[in-house]
């Protein structure tokens, strides 16, 4: 992928993030990697008036390597991610309503419905809190995020992965729905949750979901 796209990609993405309630004001930022790092959305820029020129160019230690802006201050966060997990080449943060009210609870999203799984396990973990734009967040996120896709920040918001950026964001969509689920069950009782068996048969379920072209043997 060119710069060109990728800040285009990346502007548009925090666009739609608003318009869907996603994310508010400057709150928010995504990245993309690339050969040199990756590709990250600068800092204190509320969508509306961010360009695609806007985009920071940032090696996975944080050195600068072009753009007028500063990178988002969670450019650590990113970092830290990309240099632990190659099979994520997109990320999304942002701070969605009924996400971030469980984070500010410090709740987990357990096995309560099967779309949990679209995360990669059958949980969506919560991570500790610590203090944004910094190492400790990170550590907290990795953590959270071992074997999954999406996690909660405690007190802070969410956290998506995706092998692009249309994944990342389409997962937290996903996330965000799945907690104001999960919140309207709890006010009437504690929700059934599914058990290991059944999440792992719908985690062996969506390994093969979607609109994948059909095998040669199936005709």
């Amino acid at each position: 992928m060119e710069y060109v796209t990728a800040a285009t990609a990346l502007t548009d993405c925090m666009r739609r993030a608003v318009a869907q309630g996603l994310s508010h004001g400057s709150s928010g930022n995504a990245s993309i990697r690339c050969p040199q790092g990756m590709w990250i959305t600068p800092s204190g820029l509320e969508p509306e008036t961010m360009q695609a020129t806007d985009t920071v160019t940032v090696d996975l230690h944080g050195k600068v390597l072009a753009g007028a802006l500063r990178p988002s201050s969670e450019w650590p966060l990113h970092a830290a991610i990309y240099r632990a997990r190659p099979d994520v080449d997109a990320i999304l943060h942002c701070h969605s309503r009924h996400a971030t009210a469980l984070a500010c609870c410090g709740r987990d999203i357990p096995a309560f419905h099967y779309m949990v799984a679209a995360a990669g396990g059958d949980s969506i973990r919560c991570a500790p809190y610590a203090l944004f734009g910094s190492e400790k967040l990170a550590v907290h996120a990795l953590q959270a995020l071992s074997g999954r896709r999406a996690c909660l920040l405690a007190n802070h918001g969410q956290l998506t992965l995706g092998s692009n950026l249309g994944q990342a964001f389409a997962l937290a969509v996903e996330v965000e729905e799945l907690a104001a689920q999960y919140l309207a069950a709890l006010t009437a009782g504690e929700p059934r949750l599914l058990d290991a068996t059944q999440m792992r048969a719908v985690i062996a379920r969506f390994a093969d979901y979607g609109a994948a072209r059909r095998n040669d043997a199936d005709d």
